[in-house]
């Protein structure tokens, strides 16, 4: 998710930024070049450089381009016969000396498109041995700096005095990472950028997957937890020699940063503090973010818990819930302060009026959710129950039961009210559970966990229900997919998109709620004006609030229509229309037909029939909740069949789609999707089955 990270808040202080490119960047798995990536990397040079950034390359490739041509050269100089002979390694030094003068006139060619001037500096590490080569060096790299030119520079391989220099890790500097790091602290560096073609460094080779990214390095904890794999597939170090090279450079001031040359924008979106990649800091132990690390030792606990919950009786269960709903209502005093105080932060703060909505903890919630909790314990147990039982052969018998999914990760923001029902619900079904809610809600949240988990006994343990603090990133969460079986958003449809496209654990939920109302020609006007007024006004943030209404044609001129609008404007309700609602009501026109307002707003626009209403739903729906108003059982049954939604409605609002109102106790969310669930998920949305 592309949010700026705490740990890396410096990076705003950052001006001069080395970046290494490493060989398995600059080439292909065939050696060749790769025109691509080296094209994006200059062109987030040449934005940084409009950014008013100083940027310095240090690159490698230059073997590998030249040990390609050479080959190619030999292969078009030999005889048939020649390739029969048994072929010598190509001298290094050799393809060193032809293919940096490739590789820099390819760089000198990109900038060159992008209005950028370069400049190549080749060295040794014996150079460095001189003082004043030092400080020439420095001289003419602040010289180039200030006239905007970027330094390209390379180990000249050519002329090393090492003999072996794929081998030898001898001297001041021994390869270009090392060379790299040698740099960032000889012309003082703000950030050093190690590019690789993993994502960063790993607890182990990136291939097993058991190995884990490390966000934050330190010594004194990954140095001996960690298994590095292979070298480099082509160049001369591979992560450890990345590792070594940014240890030194971030001790000595300059914080590193070892991330994928192959991602897109990664540069960019390291000096915009986006967590990627993983970070060396001379300060890393007082940085090192524990959440990754306590988020997984709490969903490996609620899930222990949650075995020890499923051992319990049906009866022991269902006194949980009991005594939770009672804990609840003993405690609504201070659970109310407690929610007051953020809503007035909240407000304080400037958020939007509909997120203040559906933080706001109105009166009788609390008696509301006791409610809830209390009829989901009196429901039939949904563990173990026996839903296929089959006598394959004799004496032979298979039984396909219910059972919990294990652990669940609830994402919401600014609602509480979801906590407490997806808590219930968790502990009806047996499943640990793991809650990330939005800073705007901490102290309800808090509030409302403890309350909770103090009603559980000692012989499940409180650790069933884990609430991570304010100070975890969601990114992080969604990484455990080996220890989270299932996450849950419960919020806005941006929190909802975002999160789906930023994890591999199966996501539950709905990105949009634009749910409509169609008025047919038939339709009793009254009961129609009940409908809209409920499926707007009643909880206009809600996801499944009307946001469009549809009239059939034949009503523009009702006095029925008439009333409805006039109703909603009295409410508070701003009505825009689409193109012909806009023209025939003199209303502001819609700028979308798929948006959902989740305010005081909606849309409404005429349609020629039930058909047209329809593909109007398919077209623009998000299919959460729709429903037709109408006397006539034909119009009704042909909207209830075709319309493709997870609820759809005969003369009811659409705020009837909610756990509560279907008898399910209570609820974990809504969901849009084909697979698992549908609709108001209760409990049966949180289990699976075994044989």
């Amino acid at each position: 998710m592309a949010t700026a990270d705490r740990t890396r808040s410096f990076m705003k202080d950052v001006k001069r930024v080395i970046i290494k490119v490493g060989t398995a960047v600059v080439t292909r798995h065939d050696g060749r070049l790769a025109l691509g990536r080296l094209g994006a990397l200059c062109e987030q040079v040449k934005e940084l450089n409009t950014l008013e950034y100083e940027v310095i390359i240090v690159t490698s490739g230059a073997v590998g381009v030249g040990r390609q041509r050479l080959k190619y050269r030999k292969l078009v100089n030999s005889s048939f016969a020649d390739l029969q002979k048994p072929q010598m390694e190509l001298d290094g030094k050799a393809c060193a000396a032809v293919g940096q003068t490739g590789l820099m006139a390819l760089y000198d060619m990109l900038f060159n498109q992008l209005d950028v001037s370069s400049s190549q500096l080749l060295v040794t590490d014996s150079d460095f041995e001189n003082p004043n080569f030092r400080e020439r060096l420095r001289e003419t790299v602040e010289s180039l700096l200030d006239l905007k030119v970027v330094p390209v520079f390379n180990e000249n391989d050519a002329i090393s005095t090492r003999k072996a220099p794929y081998e030898d890790s001898s001297g001041i500097f021994w390869d270009n990472d090392s060379l790299a790091g040698l740099l960032a602290i000889e012309l003082k560096a703000d950030l050093l950028v190690l590019l690789s073609d993993v994502d960063g460094l790993y607890s182990g080779p990136p291939s097993e997957p058991q190995s884990k990214i490390i966000h934050t390095y330190i010594k004194e904890k990954h140095h001996n937890e960690i298994t590095f794999g292979d070298k480099s597939r082509v160049g001369r170090g591979g992560m450890t020699a990345k590792v070594k090279a940014a240890f030194v450079a971030s001790n000595s001031g300059t914080p590193v940063v070892i991330t994928s040359g192959f991602a897109s924008q990664s540069i960019l979106r390291v000096l915009q503090g986006e967590k990627i990649g993983t970070l060396f800091h001379k300060d890393a132990s007082l940085w090192e973010p524990s959440k990754d690390v306590s988020a997984r030792e709490m969903a490996v606990a609620a899930r222990e818990c949650s075995r020890r919950l499923q051992n319990l009786s049906s009866d022991e269960r269902k006194k949980i819930l009991l005594d939770v709903a009672d804990a609840l209502e003993a405690n609504e005093d201070l659970i109310r302060a407690e929610n007051e105080a953020d809503v007035l932060a909240a407000q304080d703060a400037g958020y939007e009026k509909s997120l203040v909505a559906r933080l706001t903890l109105k009166p009788g919630k609390i008696a509301s959710l006791a409610k809830s909790i209390r009829t989901l314990a009196n429901m039939e147990d949904p563990i173990n129950q026996i839903l296929k039982r089959t006598e394959i052969a004799e004496n032979l018998v298979l039984e396909k039961t219910s059972c919990p999914l294990g652990v669940l990760l609830i994402v919401f923001e600014s609602r509480p009210d979801a906590l407490v029902q997806i808590a219930s619900l968790a502990i009806r079904s047996g499943n640990g559970l793991l809650l990330k809610g939005g800073k705007e809600a901490m102290r309800s949240n808090t509030i409302l966990h403890k309350v909770i988990t103090d009603a559980l006994p000692d012989s499940v343990g409180k650790r069933l229900i884990g609430l991570v603090t304010s100070r975890d990133e969601i990114a992080d969460l969604l990484k455990l997919d080996d220890v989270i079986d299932l996450v849950i958003p419960r919020g806005s449809n941006k929190l909802v998109s975002q999160i789906k496209a930023s994890t591999k654990i199966p996501v539950l939920g709905h990105a949009d709620g634009v749910c409509h109302v169609y008025i047919d020609k038939s339709a009793d006007m009254d009961i129609a004006k009940r409908i809209v007024m409920d499926a707007k006004i009643d909880y206009p943030a809600a996801c499944n609030a009307m946001e469009t209404l549809l009239v059939h044609k034949d009503l523009i001129k009702s006095p029925g229509l008439d009333d409805i609008l006039i109703s909603l404007k009295t409410e508070g309700v701003s009505i825009y229309g689409g193109p012909v609602a806009h023209e025939v009501l003199s209303i502001p026109k819609a700028d979308s037909f798929h948006h959902e307002y989740s305010s005081m707003a909606c849309t409404v626009e005429f349609v020629d029939d039930v058909q047209s209403a329809i593909d109007h739903i398919h077209r623009y729906g998000s299919a959460h909740t729709d429903c037709i108003v109408t006397t006539d059982s034909k119009v009704a049954e042909t909207f209830l069949r075709q319309v493709d939604s997870a609820a759809v409605f005969h003369n009811a609002s659409t705020r009837f789609s909610d756990g509560a109102r279907f008898g399910l106790g209570a609820e974990v969310g809504i969901s849009t999707g084909r697979i698992h669930a549908r609709g108001p998920v209760g409990v049966e949305g949180l289990l699976t089955t075994r044989w």
